[in-house]
């Protein structure tokens, strides 16, 4: 009663316009905020003293670089390529490497799916493991092969880059498991159980499925690499396959070069309830660098690339060059983004630790194994960029070292060690 109701319903109106109008403003200045945040948080990242310093003592353990097979399809033998030299049309030489901090790397020794139905999958797998054999001849003070979990400590302790052996689809074990010895007994220390093919014991993330995900056989397989000391590789089979793959192994397991599907929806990354399964599995999901995998919207191209190409193949069955050719035609027409930055893969090693934790993350590069990368990651120098980007995001120093390397290096303990176990019960 203190207002006559007419000034007191005008006090009123004025004062709500006026709260609205601040608080809108309000409401626009932390909108503002926040879009300028994110923005400078998309900026290129600025490698700082404390990720070389990282890198010094904590070399990086990649899990998947296809340099063999760039050098095959080059044409270039070992011998005949000097990678104490920048190699502009490679991802990867020396000077890069140690540029990069990479004290270990699984060289991929893939071949083609092709191969299975040419009947020379493992003579071919063979000349690809020659290959890293080589390298580590020619460049001994560079590079030296690595059997075991101390191999590898050993060798990068010297200050040398320790190399592995991974192989790339169990199409190269032509369906024996004295193949997969055999291959062991070579020197491979991990298998993929499938590469682009569904095999009929496993089935791949890319093709139709055969094997309801894994077979019996599939399950002998998973078995005999957990007894022989091969990790189980993940990346490009199913997520059925997966699920069962995780249900049946001993040891923990790796996916060499996958990444987060909530973050880019392919079918070559990682569903959550799998992450789960391979966090209680004591796994690793090393993050893929391709640009289609890391970004939802290069993805999305993915699948529709992948769609016209099969629907072409069908148009033209007897004619594969005229089908190469309109494909190429649809290529140009839909490129990629070109969006895709390292702050995207940072965005899957984030998701990655949100759902199954720091400790079963890594990286899984994929370089000379791919077309296209995140802006700041064109080759083996560059894994500092990645360092500063996590120590941006507020990541403690002892859990980058994790992602570095010290993941993976766990796993291949408790793989050797499952082995030890599973040996002596034999």
């Amino acid at each position: 009663g203190w207002l006559p109701a007419p000034l007191f319903y005008s006090f009123v109106f004025v004062f709500t316009v006026f709260v609205c109008t601040v608080l809108g403003a309000d409401r626009d200045a932390v909108g503002q905020a926040k879009e300028e945040s994110s923005s400078r948080e998309r900026d290129p990242i600025v490698v700082t003293a404390d990720a070389i310093r990282i890198h010094q003592t904590a070399p990086v353990f990649d899990g998947h670089n296809d340099l063999p097979w760039a050098l095959r399809k080059s044409g270039s033998a070992v011998g005949k390529i000097d990678l104490r030299k920048n190699q502009p049309d490679l991802h990867t030489d020396i000077p890069r490497l140690r540029t990069g901090g990479v004290g270990a790397q699984f060289w991929s020794v893939y071949v083609p799916v092709s191969t299975a139905t040419q009947n020379n999958a493992l003579t071919t797998t063979l000349e690809q493991i020659a290959v890293v054999r080589e390298l580590t001849k020619q460049y001994s003070d560079v590079f030296e092969l690595a059997m075991t979990a101390e191999d590898v400590k050993r060798i990068s302790g010297k200050g040398k880059i320790a190399s592995l052996i991974g192989v790339e689809g169990g199409h190269s074990i032509e369906n024996s498991i004295n193949v997969l010895r055999q291959l062991y007994r070579e020197g491979a220390r991990y298998m993929t159980l499938t590469h682009s093919m569904s095999l009929d014991w496993a089935d791949s993330s890319t093709d139709d499925p055969i094997s309801g995900g894994l077979s019996p056989f599939g399950e002998e397989i998973i078995q005999e690499m957990n007894r022989l000391g091969m990790i189980v590789d993940l990346s490009h089979v199913s997520a059925a396959c997966m699920r069962k793959a995780l249900a049946i192994t001993e040891a923990p397991v790796m996916f060499s070069h996958s990444s987060a599907h909530a973050v880019a929806n392919h079918p070559r990354n990682v569903p959550d309830d799998v992450l789960l399964l391979t966090k209680q599995n004591g796994g690793v999901v090393m993050v893929n660098f391709f640009s289609d995998y890391v970004h939802p919207i290069d993805a999305a191209r993915s699948l529709k690339r992948t769609a016209r190409r099969e629907k072409l193949n069908e148009l033209y069955p007897d004619d594969q060059e005229k089908a190469r050719s309109a494909l190429r035609q649809w290529e140009l027409k839909n490129p990629r983004s070109q969006r895709c930055t390292v702050h995207d893969l940072l965005d899957h090693i984030d998701h990655i630790v949100k759902v199954a934790g720091v400790d079963h993350v890594g990286l899984g590069s994929d370089f000379d194994g791919v077309p296209a990368l995140p802006s700041q990651l064109a080759d083996v120098s560059t894994y500092p960029v990645i360092t500063q980007g996590l120590l941006d995001r507020g990541y403690h120093e002892r859990d980058i070292r994790k992602v570095l390397g010290g993941n993976v290096m766990r796993v291949f303990e408790q793989v050797e060690r499952v082995s030890s176990k599973l040996s002596q019960q034999k």
